[in-house]
């Protein structure tokens, strides 16, 4: 039995996720934007309440979620897509809950097959981020931390375009397999690389090539340190 945390768990895949970890018996923690979004609240170890798009509500999330101490997997799986806080939701709040909280056994940070048309501009990171500039930043960060936290492994996931609220009712990939990765990743005995990868409906693909340099990577953490104030342990 594992202690899972799960962001963006009110719908769409965060929350068949939090059920599909439930429904295998791994205690979940499920984070909601308010309280009027929480479903099948009796289904749940617990419950973190917090706006990602509000910098000061993630780090009360971070606060919430140390209560229950270090967990075994985290998977970042809140995300907005055409919206100003494309950036604070997508690659803020992961960084800043990654950074704020103990370090767990395993990481998983949903990505998308759109990251490759991102830019590697940092200087979007404040002002004019696209959503695919945030999905490659998000997938940078889990491939630098599987490279730099020893004992946590750090994986990027692209679930498909699934018909959720994001991706819309003609979305055409099967929303099942959309979740399966993150449960698996988050709880299986034997996956490889162990240390962490970019996954597609669990198998590894060749992520952008800027997700694996290391200037890059430290760029990128450098200037998340700066925005945020919050450094990298």
């Amino acid at each position: 039995m594992a202690l899972v945390m799960v962001t963006g768990a009110a719908s769409g895949l965060g929350y068949n996720t939090a059920h599909a970890l439930a429904d295998d018996g791994h205690d979940v923690v499920v984070h909601v934007r308010n309280e009027s979004r929480l479903r099948d609240p009796d289904r749940w170890k617990g419950v973190v309440i917090g706006d990602l798009a509000r910098v000061d509500e993630i780090h009360d999330v971070a606060r919430q979620a140390s209560g229950f101490g270090r967990f075994d997997a985290v998977i970042y799986n809140a995300g907005v897509m055409g919206s100003s806080e494309v950036i604070t939701v997508n690659v803020v709040a992961p960084y800043l809950l990654t950074a704020s909280m103990d370090k767990p056994g395993r990481l998983i940070y949903l990505s998308s097959s759109m990251h490759r048309g991102g830019s590697t501009d940092l200087r979007r990171l404040s002002a004019g981020g696209t959503y695919s500039d945030s999905k490659l930043w998000v997938t940078t960060l889990a491939l630098a931390l599987a490279s730099r936290w020893s004992g946590t492994s750090s994986h990027a996931v692209d679930p498909g375009w699934v018909p959720t609220r994001m991706g819309g009712a003609g979305a055409p990939d099967d929303l099942t397999a959309g979740h399966e990765t993150q449960t698996w990743l988050a709880t299986h005995n034997h996956v490889t690389p162990s240390t962490g990868g970019y996954w597609h409906h669990e198998q590894t693909q060749p992520p952008h090539p800027a997700c694996h340099d290391e200037d890059f990577q430290t760029q990128l953490i450098e200037a998340l340190e700066s925005r945020t104030g919050v450094p990298l342990a």
